[in-house]
This record gives structure tokens, C-alpha cells and sequence, in this order.
């Protein structure tokens, strides 16, 4: 690989964790940068799943340096997302992720209206519709199984399940989502690096400059609050399922 390729990824990798840090999505700037590179597919997941773990880590530390992350809230939700996650990449192989593919976009579009539209998003915590127990065994390992099989627009599902689900405020929400990230990151890098397909000197690299750019839109989320996380899920949401539908379509 050519050093000014090296350093293309290097700064795809730092754009990704300002964006992903606070509505996720980096996905969408680092697998792109990663294919581009010349990384087989198996090679770009993996890989990416270094550098993303980088990067949520990053922002996690910076939501509890804030004071925004709860230890015994959020080690349950971590459990249950690698747990998830675990699960996920163990039978990414057996499973048909092509229906998968083809529903995500519409998913994805709703869950854009929800954040466009719901009072809910604010930085004042509402009512939950699920009990905490229920939501850590049912919808956190759901949404981290997910992530260990596909992973486009995780961060999100997170988000619509701590808002809709359990009322949290956006800023806690986002502080919770990059916990259940990097637990899932995390599960699924064990898994893919066993294969022997991750790029550890580009991945490490690109992790690198995700830690910065995470602390820096971690930092951003939590002056901005609401009013910076609202509109940035919107867009990472709909960027996401445009992506896959023009995927389908043999556009992209």
C-alpha cells in the first residue's frame, strides 16, 4: 500500500470518529476508504471492527469523563451488546443477509422520521415504555447480534431503543450507544481476527486517528446536546439507507 493511500484511510478514519461519536455512521466513510485501499470484503470488516473499537472507546471515555455514563447502567448494556455481537459474527456465515439488506433501508428511513419528528429527543428524559431488565435481555443483544452480522446503522437502533424504549434523554442515550458500540466492536473483533484478516498496521493506524476524532465529536455531542445530536441522526440515517438501497439497485 502507498504511503498517501495509508494516509487517505488515516484521515477517513479521523472524519468517521467525529461523526460516529455522535450519531455513529463512520462506517459509511471508513468502509468505503478501506475498499478503495484494495481490502478484500472479509478484510475491510474486519479491519474496520479494529479501528471502530478505537474510536467508541474513545468516545466512551469522554462521555464518562462528562459524567454522562452510569458504571452499572452501562456494564450490562456492554454484556448484552457483546454478547449479542458474539452470536452475530459467530453465524454471519449461515445466514441469508441478503433480506436482511433489502429491509434495512426502509428501517433505517423510519427511524430518521422518528428523530425528525419525536418531542422525545430532547435532552430531558421521558417516560419509559420498556422495563430496564426487559430492554438489557431482548433489545440490546438484538440490536448487537445485528451488529455482529451487518453493522450499518447499529449506533442508530441503539439510539431508537434508548429514547423510544427507555425515555432517556439524547445525550445519555448517546453516551449508553457508545458503550453497547465498543462492547460489540470489541466481540466481533475477537471473532474476525481470528481469521487472520485483519490489517493490524493499517487498522491500528486508522484507530489512532479515530481516538481523536471520537474525542472531538464526543466533545461537540456534549456541548451541543439535543439540538446537534437530533438533526446528525437524521442524516446518518438517511445516508445509511440511502447507501444500501442504491447497494440493491447495483449502483453502489
Amino acid at each position: 500500500m502507498s504511503p498517501d493511500t495509508f494516509l487517505f484511510c488515516a484521515a477517513a478514519a479521523l472524519a468517521a470518529g467525529f461523526v460516529d461519536a455522535i450519531a455513529g455512521g463512520g462506517g459509511l466513510v471508513t468502509v468505503p476508504a478501506l475498499t478503495l485501499a484494495g481490502l478484500d470484503p472479509v478484510s475491510t470488516l474486519a479491519t474496520n471492527k479494529l479501528q471502530s473499537a478505537f474510536g467508541s472507546g474513545s468516545a466512551l471515555r469522554a462521555f464518562a469523563r462528562a459524567g454522562q455514563v452510569d458504571a452499572g447502567e452501562a456494564r450490562p448494556v456492554a454484556i448484552g451488546a457483546g454478547l449479542g455481537a458474539l452470536a452475530g459474527a459467530a453465524l454471519v456465515a449461515h445466514l441469508p443477509l441478503r433480506f436482511l439488506a433489502a429491509a434495512l433501508p426502509a428501517a433505517l428511513a423510519l427511524a430518521a422520521l422518528y428523530f425528525a419528528l419525536s418531542p422525545k429527543l430532547s435532552d430531558v428524559a421521558t417516560r419509559p415504555r420498556m422495563g430496564q431488565a426487559r430492554f438489557r435481555a431482548l433489545v440490546v443483544p438484538l440490536v448487537g447480534f445485528y451488529d455482529g452480522v451487518f453493522g450499518p446503522g447499529a449506533g442508530s437502533f441503539y439510539m431508537l431503543g434508548f429514547v423510544a424504549l427507555r425515555g432517556l434523554g439524547a445525550l445519555k442515550a448517546t453516551a449508553l450507544t457508545k458503550a453497547a458500540n465498543f462492547a460489540s466492536n470489541l466481540a466481533a473483533l475477537a471473532l474476525l481476527a481470528a481469521t487472520g484478516h485483519v490489517w493490524w498496521s493499517l487498522g491500528l493506524a486508522m484507530g489512532a486517528a479515530q481516538y481523536f476524532g471520537a474525542r472531538m465529536g464526543a466533545r461537540a455531542a456534549i456541548r451541543g446536546g439535543a439540538a446537534l445530536i437530533r438533526p446528525m441522526l437524521v442524516v446518518i440515517c438517511l445516508a445509511v439507507a440511502g447507501k444500501l438501497a442504491l447497494g440493491q439497485l447495483g449502483v453502489l
